[in-house]
């Protein structure tokens, strides 16, 4: 009861500590409020870098480096919620309990101070009552020393009548009663003032301010508990912090160089073999040149050398120049066309190929050794345009064609499995049905069932077509010894469609090229100029019409087979090669003996 005069103080103190709670509150709040910011700006961040579905960007997370970099946006993202855990808990264990305890702390102080103050109130109206007797007595006393004085004087005056005397000695006397009952009074108001002091002072104030002394230190246990959950909550996702931290570290120690080297290496091999000498160009013998500047063909067997495209395309080898346009230096079948059946020898046919005077290997030829052979590309179109490209995937390397014929394999035996998996799950309703006519009728079921074998039957069919191509494929991998002259040929023959539309110098059927020296001129020609002839996407325009003569088997790679009396369209002269090019459909053309059609063109076109 140190304090029992300092009631105003007090209240001034406990205040204090209610707003300091309440700023502690305010404190707490936004900490909660950064706390889910960090963590939305955590998850944001993390879905910003993950990788976009059905993308390319998804593909190139098979890397080990890659991956862990995933790892870690995933582990940022549980690191992220883990914050969000901080906020959640620090609201509903510091926030939410201190702002219902400040609410009832207002009300407790609220009835300590109101009964303080009750009590302040009784005891100055005692004193009061105290003040107010004291002042009666006082007065009355004063008024019977009057009276007393009054009646001696009126008794010692001998003119004064003895009535006169007698009334003022009554006067006396009542004065004096009055002074003696007001001095009684104020005796019994001095008693019980003194009694309601010590009261109020020993007794009513000391246990309001020990109830405040104890709301008030209630307070401070409250928030210094505050304080402690703030740390523990904190320190209850540290664990799952130093997770999240030590997956981020596992995902970075996994990442294997030699093996990302490798998956690259898996990823873009083509399956060609590297190109091998280069022969000697003599050009000190400039009048032994027997084909164009702009003949892409090379001697083996003379030394013979005859330039490139031109000065601006010379030395472009494989694989320095693109894959797409190096296929399209390739020519008509290496080989010379069939005598119709009744020629005895190709050169009886007036439009038979040109004899060269001089035997000649393309480089071309040397190119197509370092390559694995395609199976037949029956239109130069399907390799040019932007779509998905042949079916068989002709368009790839052997080493890229491989891959992705397995993963189609592999794509239609899970397809076959679901289809078998949902047959055989009909087939148990069924039977079901079957035994219990009651549950539904079997009969419901028969065209589903035939539907699901109809689909079983076409994937079956499809995954032998596949699987034959892969085999092939498979056969035809450099890794064979005995492979790479044969698939040489193979890939010269398929490719033969696209020589065309790129350079007027051609190749005859046996591998040498012809002597047209109006052909020459042509062929002079930058090579941005070649470039730019594959840019067009458009298919080759028809500029006549053909019948075939006799039947032709198109046996080799880059013909096609006719019937004969069959009509169809011209899309390339013979130039000189004994073949001509022609189509049947938009996805069928190839290459013909000019001996075996009779040709009709077109005189509009171009």
């Amino acid at each position: 009861y140190s304090l029992q005069d300092q009631f105003d103080n007090l209240e001034k103190h406990t205040q204090w500590g209610i707003d300091v709670l309440e700023k502690y509150i305010k404190f707490v709040k936004e900490r909660t409020e950064i706390e889910l910011s960090y963590a939305k700006q955590l998850r944001n961040l993390s879905k910003k870098y993950q990788p976009k579905k059905n993308s390319k960007e998804e593909e190139e997370y098979r890397y080990t480096s890659t991956r862990a970099f995933l790892a870690t946006l995933n582990e940022m993202n549980d690191y992220a919620g883990q914050h969000e855990v901080i906020s959640e808990n620090m609201t509903s264990l510091i926030t939410g309990e201190l702002t219902r305890y400040v609410q009832e702390l207002k009300q407790e102080r609220k009835s300590h101070f109101h009964d303080g103050r009750k009590a302040q109130q009784h005891i100055e109206t005692c004193w009061k009552q105290l003040e107010a007797s004291k002042r009666r007595f006082e007065r009355d006393c004063k008024e019977a020393d009057r009276a007393q004085q009054y009646f001696e004087k009126m008794d010692a005056d001998i003119n004064v009548t003895k009535a006169d005397v007698e009334k003022a000695r009554q006067q006396a006397q009542l004065r004096h009663q009055m002074a003696e009952d007001s001095k009684a009074e104020y005796s019994s108001t001095l008693q019980k003032f003194n009694s309601e002091q010590h009261e109020h002072y020993y007794t009513h104030i000391p246990n309001i301010f020990q109830k405040i002394q104890e709301m008030e230190e209630r307070r401070i246990v409250r928030i210094g508990e505050s304080m402690k959950t703030f740390a523990e909550v904190d320190r209850q996702v540290i664990p799952i912090i130093g997770k999240c931290l030590d997956e981020i570290t596992k995902a970075a120690e996994s990442v294997d160089h030699k093996n990302d080297s490798q998956m690259v290496i898996e990823a873009f091999k083509s399956g060609f073999e590297p190109p091998g000498d280069i022969d000697f160009e003599d050009f000190t013998q400039p009048m032994k040149r027997t084909v164009s500047e702009s003949s892409l063909s090379n001697s083996r067997g003379d030394g013979k050398s005859e330039p490139k495209f031109g000065s601006k395309s010379k030395g472009k080898l494989w694989p320095f120049i693109k894959k797409n346009k190096l296929m399209s230096l390739l020519t008509s079948p290496h080989q010379p066309p069939p005598p119709p059946p009744a020629s005895a020898s190709p050169s009886a046919v007036p439009n038979g190929p040109q004899s060269p005077k001089q035997q000649k290997e393309p480089l071309s030829h040397r190119f197509n050794e370092f390559m694995t052979s395609k199976p037949k590309i029956h239109c130069f179109r399907s390799l040019k345009r932007g779509g998905a490209g042949p079916e068989d995937f002709s368009n790839l390397p052997p080493e890229q064609r491989r891959k992705k014929l397995q993963q189609k394999v592999d794509e239609l035996n899970r397809d076959i499995q679901k289809e078998m998996d949902s047959r055989d799950a009909l087939t148990k309703m069924k039977d079901v049905y079957i035994k219990n006519p009651q549950m539904g009728d079997a009969a419901s079921v028969d065209h589903r069932l035939a539907e699901l074998g109809q689909n079983i039957e076409k994937l079956r069919l499809e995954v032998q077509k596949f699987e034959g191509w892969l085999a092939e494929v498979e056969g035809r991998l450099p890794a064979r010894p005995e492979q790479p002259r044969r698939q040489s040929g193979a890939y010269e023959a398929q490719n033969a469609a696209g020589v065309h539309g790129c350079a007027q110098d051609r190749e005859s059927p046996d591998g040498s090229y012809t002597e047209e020296q109006s052909q020459e001129t042509e062929m002079k020609v930058p090579a941005t100029d070649f470039d730019d002839e594959f840019d067009d996407e458009e298919p080759l325009p028809t500029i006549g019409t053909c019948k075939a003569l006799y039947t032709f088997e198109g046996q080799n790679e880059g013909t096609i087979s006719v019937a004969e009396g069959e009509m169809l369209y011209v899309i390339e002269e013979d130039k000189g090669d004994g073949w001509t090019r022609i189509r049947r459909n938009e996805d069928e053309e190839g290459y013909v003996p000019t001996s075996y059609v009779e040709v009709y063109l077109d005189k509009n076109a171009k």
